[in-house]
């Protein structure tokens, strides 16, 4: 007789959960690729435009700028404007933008990338200009999406994906070189260069409170807090009285006069001693 219970026990037990028990890892790296292979442009776009921003100390990563002089023939200054314009546009090959204007021995061309100033006198041009850099400058306008609110949703959903990738990636292989032991280090290592560096540098308050901490001598001012005045050496002035406007009426003799208000910032009126009454 054939024994049922060791087939029972050899049979698959079938259903649902059984299936993704069995291949949730695969589906997860297929997804990881897939997902990939989806957001590689995306990710070329910041991390290039995420290195050129990175040093702005150091250069425009959005235009290349040119500085170059040369000479002329001199425009003579008793030539109409009109005609020193269009002379000086004719000498360097340009057709003048609307708005060109003469100052005196200086002509100017203005564009909204291109400055020229043309010295009559001397006949010297310098000319200063800018081209936008190829592919960096759409990619930085990307980057920092200002003013994009459909390009928000984008970049939301690349961000979305990113962390997709960074917690399946975990998952992916099992054994020692998953999580477990490989992985797990090369996680503690890469969580342990930000946070190292935030521990040593003191975060985003220690240059504050570095400034807090700078002892100073004693009686000098502190950029936190103003100087102390000093005591007066002598009795205050009195304030300028108001001169009356065009219409309004002159105070009468006798009275005193109306006292201007103080300004933000100036002393207040010094209280007066009445006045003696007027004789004829």
């Amino acid at each position: 007789m054939p024994d049922i219970t060791g087939a029972a026990k050899a049979a698959p037990s079938g259903g649902a959960w059984a299936i993704i028990k069995k291949r949730w890892r695969g589906w997860l790296r297929a997804f990881h690729r897939d997902l990939g292979y989806l957001v590689v442009g995306l990710t070329l776009i910041y991390a290039v435009s995420g290195l050129a921003i990175n040093h702005l100390a150091d250069w425009d990563p959005n235009f290349t700028t040119h500085h170059t002089e040369r000479t002329i023939d001199k425009l003579p200054a008793e030539l109409p404007d009109d005609v020193a314009i269009a002379r000086a546009a004719a000498a360097l090959g340009v057709e003048p933008p609307e708005g060109a204007a003469r100052y005196g021995d200086e002509i100017h061309f203005d564009w909204p990338d291109r400055n020229i100033v043309v010295y009559g006198d001397s006949g010297l041009v310098i000319d200063d200009g800018r081209e936008s850099r190829f592919f960096l400058r759409v990619a930085n306008w990307l980057h920092y999406n200002r003013g994009k609110k459909a390009w928000t949703y984008v970049a939301d959903a690349y961000a979305i994906i990113l962390l997709y990738l960074a917690i399946s990636g975990l998952f992916m292989i099992k054994g020692r070189l998953g999580l477990k032991w490989r992985g797990l280090i090369l996680v503690t290592l890469g969580a342990g260069v930000p946070t190292l560096y935030v521990v040593i540098s003191g975060g985003p308050s220690a240059k504050h409170e570095a400034t807090a901490a700078v002892p100073t001598a004693e009686g000098a001012a502190t950029p936190d807090a103003p100087a102390p005045e000093p005591p007066p050496d002598r009795m205050p002035e009195r304030p300028p009285v108001r001169t009356p406007m065009h219409g309004e009426d002159t105070p009468a003799e006798g009275t005193r006069p109306p006292v201007r208000t103080p300004m933000h910032g100036e002393a207040p009126e010094a209280p007066m001693a009445p006045m003696a009454p007027h004789t004829p």
